[in-house]
């Protein structure tokens, strides 16, 4: 029997017992598209950074600076949006980062030298972090528990494509009118995405954090009425304790703030240690830039592959599990990419790489990391595991460059390798299951 809106409930319950429907696929198109736009952006370093070094625009060493300035600039961005929407709300941060990164990617397309475009790239790059920071914990603060991992897996696969959409048109793109276009065009989508998101309603959870009971319950009903007029039926509700507390100065915080930063290390580590250099191995192993843009576009295929097949089994076989085991077979498909001797089985070996890689961003990122923490510190414990990761990140082009120089692409993957492996080791010891349970109950409630 279909049940009755229940205003004595807080947000939390209330949300839990929706079935999912038109209100959250909407939501998630909102959140994607940006997201989309901030992967597109972000990977077509991958691309345009072999382009550089074929027609002389830049060298191996301004690479990498163009590299890490971007994660300079993604750093500062996510310290900024931690802070700011765990203050001010989820919304306002997730308009400002657009516009910011919008307007410096389309900036880009005009710069006269690499060094103009390393400033413009790092500006774009305050917007890039702070996206990255909001879209997966806001959806999980909408979704059920039940379905969460499937809908926050499925964000990450939209976030896939643009790593798919950034390699294939700069192979299609690139030859016909240059490198600067690949600028142009996320940069013009977040603007777009920028004008949709006026329609964005806040978090009813963070509302309720901040004491703005009456705003929150206005939002929950609105979605509720959608809910009965679409012919959906609202479940039965649990009730659900609300938010206990605000400081990141907690006991219980400390395992996965620790858990959390080592593992967005190691996946920073192998998306732009390793992923993020594939065309420009390949250039200076002496293939054509249009032939390793090619085999790239061929490997990048895995990546949304591997983040649906997480949308498939991570509320299946639980997060836990899909992150110690993946982890290992990410480990032994680097050392295999690290062995492969022709073009053709580079591609094959370099695909199951990408699969791999791209599960356990979806799973550890979108999915496992925004469940362990409340709903009040929620963006500044991201932020904080997402800044260290960064800070990290600022010397892996560099670390990349002088592995790449002293023992070739298998030194890299064997870095790598072993990385996946620690973060195995890590999630075996440290990790619990968060499979199903609502967010307050793993947080808040002390499960975590």
């Amino acid at each position: 029997m279909e049940q009755p809106i229940r205003h004595d409930l807080n947000s939390a319950a209330r949300l839990d017992r929706l079935p999912p429907g038109s209100f959250h696929r909407r939501l998630l198109v909102l959140i994607g598209g940006g997201l989309f736009c901030d992967a597109f952006d972000l990977y077509i370093a991958g691309a345009v950074t072999g382009v550089f070094l074929n027609t002389g625009f830049s060298t191996l060493e301004l690479n990498a600076f163009f590299i890490s300035m971007t994660f300079a600039g993604m750093l500062l961005g996510t310290a900024i949006a931690g802070v700011l929407s765990d203050r001010f709300g989820r919304r306002p941060i997730f308009r400002f980062n657009l516009a910011l990164f919008g307007i410096a990617s389309i900036a880009g397309a005009f710069a006269p030298n690499m060094e103009w475009l390393i400033v413009t790239r790092a500006i774009c790059g305050v917007g890039l972090g702070a996206e990255l920071v909001l879209c997966y914990a806001t959806l999980s603060e909408f979704v059920p528990a039940s379905k969460r991992g499937r809908w926050v897996a499925l964000l990450s696969t939209i976030s896939s494509f643009g790593l798919l959409t950034s390699t294939l048109l700069s192979w299609i793109l690139i030859p016909w009118f240059g490198w600067r276009i690949m600028f142009v065009l996320p940069g013009v989508g977040a603007l777009i995405i920028l004008w949709m998101r006026k329609v964005m309603p806040e978090s009813p959870r963070w509302l309720e954090t901040q004491g703005r009971f009456a705003e929150a319950d206005k939002i929950v009903t609105a979605i509720e009425a959608e809910t009965i007029r679409n012919g959906l039926t609202l479940g039965h509700p649990e009730p659900i304790p609300g938010p206990q507390y605000q400081s990141i100065f907690q006991r219980k915080l400390v395992r996965p703030l620790i858990l959390g930063s080592l593992m967005q290390t190691v996946m920073f580590a192998a998306l732009y240690g390793l992923i993020a250099w594939v065309p420009s191995f390949l250039v200076k192993q002496g293939i054509p830039i249009n032939s390793s843009l090619a085999q790239a576009t061929v490997m990048s295929f895995g990546g949304p592959i591997g983040t649906f097949l997480a949308f498939l089994f991570v509320d299946r076989i639980g997060r836990r599990a899909a992150i110690i085991f993946g982890s290992l077979a990410a480990a032994i498909a680097g050392l295999a990419f690290g062995q492969v001797t022709s073009q053709v089985s580079g591609m094959a070996v370099g695909f199951v790489v990408f699969t791999v890689t791209y599960f356990l961003l979806a799973t550890i990122q979108a999915v496992y990391l925004p469940e362990l923490y409340p709903t009040a510190a929620r963006m500044r414990c991201n932020s904080i595991c997402l800044g260290i990761a960064r800070l990290t990140a600022l010397g892996t082009p560099f670390a990349t460059v002088l592995l790449f120089n002293l023992w070739g692409a298998m030194g890299v993957v064997t870095a790598v390798s072993i990385l996946f492996v620690i973060q195995s080791l890590a999630m075996a010891m440290l990790g619990r299951e968060t499979r199903g349970q609502p967010l307050e109950l793993i947080t808040e409630g002390g499960r975590a």
